[in-house]
């Protein structure tokens, strides 16, 4: 009869990931258990270890990063409005075909 090991207290039990290429960057594909729900991630290494956490952004309403507004002076109520007519050009690369 095979005896179990008892997990010790305060350790996790480790999981594996898988590491591929993904263009010309290395890429690990974390367990679900492991997944972000931020965009960006904070990396450094600790000895032999890699650590990921999570970065947060506060952002307003419409999305955009409060960091933003303080750093273009403006409050967060200002309207930036929606961009409803098209842009004034033509399309540029379109017009030099001939």
């Amino acid at each position: 009869m095979a005896q179990s090991k008892a997990p010790r207290v305060g350790a996790a039990e480790p999981h594996r990931a898988k590491v591929f290429w993904s263009g010309r960057s290395q890429a690990v594909r974390l367990p679900k258990a492991f997944r972000f729900s931020t965009r960006e991630v904070a990396i450094r290494q600790e000895g032999r270890s890699v650590v990921l956490e999570p970065i947060e952004i506060e952002r307003d309403e419409k999305g955009w990063p409060e960091a933003w507004w303080r750093l273009a002076g403006a409050a967060p109520e200002f309207d930036v409005g929606d961009r409803e007519i098209p842009h004034e050009r033509d399309d540029v690369i379109g017009s030099r075909k001939g």
